[in-house]
């Protein structure tokens, strides 16, 4: 049987570390230094999850239409004008009427 098979021993330190192996490490994306999470999955196996970077993370939520140089707070107080105008145009409001 491979080491794969059998699984792959590594020491504790008296400080509780452990070496992560570099394969796992590579097939696991674990970028050194880097930060895992030790997960107890139903089974009671201990998953090892890598943890993304902020750095990693950076623009993950942008959406495709940016609105650039303008401040969050624009972009509010532009969308609140467009929801208004919208309500007031499904009621038939005019700006005269106001």
């Amino acid at each position: 049987m491979s080491d794969a098979e059998d699984g792959t021993t590594v020491t504790v330190t008296s400080k509780g570390q452990a070496t992560i192996p570099k394969e796992f490490r590579d097939k696991l994306n674990i970028d050194t230094p880097g930060r895992v999470r030790f997960v107890e999955n139903e089974a009671g196996e201990i998953v090892v999850q890598p943890i993304k970077r902020p750095s990693e993370l950076r623009g993950a939520l942008a959406t495709e239409e940016t609105d650039h140089g303008k401040s969050a707070t624009e972009r509010l107080r532009e969308e609140r004008q467009r929801d208004k105008t919208r309500t007031d145009e499904k009621h038939g409001v005019s700006e005269q009427e106001e």
